[in-house]
């Protein structure tokens, strides 16, 4: 019955899951509409703190907040259905794409119907840094963190770790005076920091067995490297996505053909860069979280067993590893970090924080249409007009109509597909 409560919610949650285009920052400005002003689920104010929390994590940072906005509304049980429904659709396409491969030719699909989905991601992004703007830019210093923090995101946006340090400096900016926003109170004395055990524990255990059950050559020796090798890339990756990928080339692509691999002959995980590339191109065009890619690397490195079950098997254990560490890191966490905040400190730091995070918005809109206006450039030049005008159009909706997301996202879909 407590659940039937929430089920607006969840049924909220499963139709974003369906049309959440454009990475996390694409994402951040859907759960702006979605979420904050048609739902009312959270305030501005609070989605600003969770996007500078989730920020500050390694992990899939707009999986982190989606989770956060469940676990406001229904504690943990509620937090964990809206990580399932999030990733679900995803997984399951790039999932069965590991088995469809084989028959897959990219010439038969009319990839034309995506042109416009990266430019109405954009239109996103830039009417969420529009919303927040007003809330969090109000003095002198946070103006200055936001033309600073736009600028280094701008010129560094594919740097890993431009997120993380961009918002720990902000923080760090705005404590060098505390007349503004001085301790008020006593602050809590104790902050609980047992929970973060269970995650280093699972970091540990998972390679243990995955070392020992290759070095010792166990009949499903693979189905723990998927988990641990999963688990790894979503307890360390910082930047989302275009970091994500380079690290799992890196693992399953390039790692196998080394000398010393070759040498040793080390039965590791391993794939084709043609099945790869094919993969990290099809992720980025459907909706949902990026780290779904998860599901796909699972399936497609257990597919050399020939078992429908063994490759299964995979793409579940590819998809839990991958998110498993980014929910264990935001719930245990996230108390800690409302604790922290009654800390002058980190009161003031939030100030900057959130400033930052406008900046990386602001920074993400202008590098992501320089990349759009260059690569048509290369094609039609035409075409840049015509994705300028869709980022206009995305923008102009989400900010003087009532017209929801999704109808947003099938309008570009079919625009794409008459061109």
């Amino acid at each position: 019955m407590v659940l039937l409560r929430h089920f607006p919610f969840l049924r909220a949650v499963f139709v974003h899951s369906l049309t959440a285009f454009g990475g996390p920052q694409g994402h951040y400005g859907m759960m702006m509409r979605t979420f904050v002003q048609q739902r009312k689920d959270i305030t501005e104010n609070e989605l600003i703190d969770f996007v500078s929390f989730c920020n500050m994590l390694p992990g899939a940072s707009s999986t982190q907040t989606l989770t956060l906005i469940g676990y406001k509304r229904g504690g943990i049980p509620l937090a964990i259905l809206t990580l399932l429904i999030w990733i679900t659709p995803a997984c399951t396409i790039m999932g069965a794409l590991s088995f469809l491969l084989d028959y897959y030719d990219d010439r038969a699909v009319n990839i034309h119907i995506f042109h416009f989905v990266q430019p109405m991601a954009v239109g996103f992004i830039a009417f969420s840094a529009f919303r927040v703007f007003k809330i969090a830019i109000n003095n002198t210093i946070t103006r200055v963190i936001l033309t600073a923090s736009a600028l280094i995101t701008f010129f560094y946006f594919k740097t890993p770790w431009v997120f993380p340090l961009v918002i720990i400096a902000a923080g760090i900016a705005t404590n060098f005076s505390s007349k503004r926003i001085p301790q008020k109170g006593v602050p809590p004395k104790q902050i609980k920091w047992g929970n973060m055990l269970i995650f280093l524990a699972l970091f540990g255990i998972a390679g243990y067995l995955s070392e020992t059950a290759t070095r010792y050559k166990w009949p499903s020796h693979k189905a723990f490297n998927v988990f641990e090798n999963s688990y790894r890339f979503g307890s360390l990756v910082f930047g989302g996505g275009d970091v994500l990928m380079p690290m799992m080339y890196e693992q399953f692509v390039v790692r196998p053909t080394t000398p010393h691999i070759k040498e040793t002959g080390r039965d590791v995980l391993q794939m084709d860069k043609a099945d790869f590339l094919t993969g990290s191109g099809m992720v980025r065009a459907i909706p949902g979280p990026v780290f779904s890619i998860g599901a796909f690397t699972g399936g497609m490195v257990l597919r050399t067993d020939n078992t429908v079950a063994t490759q299964l098997l995979g793409c579940f254990l590819g998809a839990i590893g991958i998110f498993l560490p980014s929910v264990l890191l935001v719930l245990f966490f996230f108390p800690v970090w409302h604790n922290l905040k009654k800390y002058a400190v980190i009161y003031r730091s939030l100030e900057g924080i959130n400033a930052a995070v406008v900046g990386l918005m602001g920074g993400a809109t202008l590098y992501l249409i320089k990349d759009i206006i260059q690569l048509d450039q290369t094609k039609l030049p035409i075409l840049a007009v015509a994705d300028i005008g869709a980022i206009v159009l995305t923008f102009a909706t989400l900010q003087f109509t009532k017209i929801p997301p999704p109808f947003i996202v099938v309008a570009s879909l079919l625009l794409g597909w008459l061109i």
